[in-house]
């Protein structure tokens, strides 16, 4: 339960970092905004697990993975600005 929990997580978290990063350079559709939104849940809980914030198994929360999206959402700006 835990995977799909992150999953629909990361759902909300990838479109909420969307609207804190409007132009960040990242993705224009909400398919693959979602999709960041998922990659950036999943990387809340592997580093909130390696800091100990979180047990191991558990995934991170809502806030934990709008920072991790917003943190993926920004390095996919980055690299699709310096690479056109």
């Amino acid at each position: 339960m835990g995977i799909v929990w992150t999953l629909l997580i990361g759902l909300v978290a990838g479109i909420v970092a969307k609207l804190i990063l409007p132009n960040s350079g990242g993705p224009s559709g909400y398919v693959m905004t979602a999709v960041l939104g998922i990659v950036g849940a999943f990387l809340a809980s592997f580093l909130g697990q390696a800091f100990g914030l979180y047990q191991p198994g558990e995934g991170a929360g809502l806030l934990g993975a709008i920072v991790g999206a917003v943190i993926v959402l920004f390095i996919y700006g980055a690299y699709m600005r310096r690479r056109t």
